[in-house]
């Protein structure tokens, strides 16, 4: 399992770098930045995982939300995946920005021509952090997980499928009840096939209403976020499905603040926080 760093940029004390490997699981290329506090010097640290949204690659994140200052003052990593499989054999829909390259969806698909690359739930949840762990001076069991839109999806199915992973997960503005909205639709149509029921797999609120749960629910919305207007992100039907399970969220509707990095980084402090907090314990 090999990485190598192709960029190292000194902020707060750490270091930014960034890196490529081959992906076995998604059979090409990946790229993933990772923030080492100036704390990993002397031994390893607890690591919170981003998970980007529709059209990002790991650039956004770490040059518009002001996460860097937070984890060094906490002593904590950051990890930064790509949001979907890239290069010239990639399966991609060149004329849509919600289909194909830029928006993986964080499932594992099932459909060809998809199934050969589209597998960002096992490299996200398995590969990734192996190879991490084998290579820098992170501590495995301590690991949380948060994410934006479709990121903010991934984050919530990932800590629900696996409740014993990560410590805690929080969200801004997620794709909340994706087999309901038209953005998870027309993704999911396509990666898993016309199944439905296969679908329930990647949708935080079915699997809430399967039984899945995790210790708390923590989700930023912003009340002037056009996407929410258009009901692409349903976070009352994730607060209602929380209800009748009784599993613990957390939701915050922010009035005046919208989708973008503006919002994130307002009250990203608060997020690094919350997840400090838990990988303290």
């Amino acid at each position: 399992m090999i990485i190598q760093k192709i960029e190292s940029i000194k902020e707060f004390g750490g270091y930014l770098n960034r890196y490529t490997h081959q992906s076995e699981v998604c059979n090409t290329e990946m790229m993933f930045s990772v923030y080492l506090p100036p704390q990993a010097e002397k031994g390893k640290v607890p690591t919170l995982y981003w998970l980007s949204g529709l059209t990002c690659t790991d650039d956004n994140v770490r040059t518009k939300a002001g996460m860097q200052r937070y984890a060094a003052e906490q002593g904590m990593a950051l990890v930064f995946p790509d949001t979907s499989p890239r290069g010239d054999d990639v399966a991609d829909e060149s004329e849509r920005y919600d289909l194909g390259k830029g928006a993986g969806f964080y499932v594992n698909a099932t459909q060809a021509p998809w199934s050969t690359h589209y597998q960002m739930y096992a490299y996200v949840t398995q590969e990734l952090p192996a190879l991490l762990e084998a290579n820098l001076p992170l501590i495995p069991e301590l690991r949380s997980i948060s994410g934006h839109s479709m990121g903010g999806h991934g984050a919530l199915i990932c800590a629900l499928k696996n409740p014993d992973t990560y410590q805690s997960v929080s969200a801004f503005s997620p794709i909340c009840n994706p087999i309901k909205g038209d953005w998870g639709k027309g993704c999911f149509s396509a990666y898993l096939g016309d199944n439905e029921e296969e679908w329930k797999a990647y949708d935080a609120v079915a699997l809430i209403k399967q039984g899945a749960k995790v210790s708390e629910l923590f989700i930023d919305q912003g009340l002037a976020d056009e996407f929410y207007d258009e009901k692409q992100l349903l976070p009352e039907n994730l607060q209602v499905a929380c209800d009748h399970a009784d599993q613990k969220l957390t939701l915050r509707m922010q009035a005046g603040y919208d989708h973008s990095y503006h919002f994130i980084a307002t009250f990203i402090g608060e997020h690094i926080a919350y997840h400090a907090k838990a990988l303290a314990r």
